[in-house]
């Protein structure tokens, strides 16, 4: 199915991203104003207020959390996909892109009056770190130690976590199984989606972290209605199918739009599930 982006693999594989970062800009959904609302109220993100956010591809987010007038730096991994994210943050003075792995990244040190010592302070603490469908390519044994390490005591961390979930032209999703069966061996056979509310969030990572605190979830539900070719862009951003053989790639994509084609009128609607889970730092 077109769910299947890997999420908790080879590692490696998140470099693909970096590949298109246009077509990632371009394709890639964004999220429903809803969450971005909540996420604002949830981080308080405002003037004078410091935020860190883990990975944000090409800035899709990073502008919502800029428009609030905060300050910001974004760790991306990907060169290309920062450079877009800098064309689209260009108007935001206080937001900054640094190409960096999150594991790698060392904050930079706030630097004295020259004239009174040569040497830099500690950083200053960030007053929330933010990570966008991209929390479970960072190493486990890192992300939230290295990320409780930048934050104040009583700051926030949110992660929000994106689902392919049943709805929408739920005929489709289970057709199109049939194509992704005939050119991934590694296709389960009978794979269908889940509805959200069967879905059981994991949170147990941040529950048994002693960095963190006052876990909560929250899911906002969009749909999005695709023609043939923009719902074969987003697949295209998903990194299990560009990491395909380009012949078994390329036989996939093009029976999936001969289905869209000849059996659903050239669209899909498809259905996310967006869970914005956010952890208060505690303190010491």
């Amino acid at each position: 199915m077109d769910a299947r982006e890997l999420r908790a693999g080879d590692p490696r594989l998140r470099d693909i991203f970096d590949q298109d970062a246009e077509r990632y800009d371009r394709a890639r959904p964004r999220y429903p104003a809803s969450l971005t609302e909540r996420l604002i109220r949830a981080t308080g993100a405002a003037p004078g207020m410091r935020a860190l956010e883990i990975a944000p591809g090409t800035g899709q987010l990073t502008v919502d959390l800029a428009g609030s007038g905060c300050a910001i730096t974004a760790v991306e991994i990907g060169p290309r996909m920062a450079a877009v994210a800098r064309r689209r943050l260009a108007a935001f003075a206080d937001v900054e892109v640094v190409v960096a792995a999150f594991e790698e990244w060392e904050p930079p040190a706030e630097p004295f009056d020259a004239a009174v010592c040569a040497t830099a302070a500690p950083a200053e603490p960030f007053d929330a770190a933010v990570c966008a469908t991209a929390f479970h390519w960072i190493d486990p044994a890192v992300r939230l130690p290295k990320t409780a390490g930048v934050l104040r005591p009583g700051g926030l961390l949110a992660v929000i976590d994106t689902h392919h979930v049943a709805g929408g032209t739920e005929d489709f999703f289970a057709e199109v199984q049939e194509c992704y069966e005939r050119w991934d061996p590694a296709t389960p056979p009978g794979l269908r989606q889940t509805r959200e509310s069967d879905l059981a969030t994991d949170t147990r990572e941040f529950t048994g972290s002693p960095h963190f605190t006052d876990v909560t979830v929250h899911g906002h539900a969009q749909e999005i209605t695709y023609t043939a070719d923009q719902y074969l862009d987003v697949l295209l951003t998903y990194s299990n199918h560009r990491a395909l053989p380009e012949a078994a790639r390329n036989g996939l994509l093009a029976d999936i739009r001969e289905l869209i084609e000849s059996r659903y009128d050239g669209s899909v609607t498809k259905r996310y599930w967006h869970e914005l889970i956010t952890a208060v730092r505690v303190a010491g």
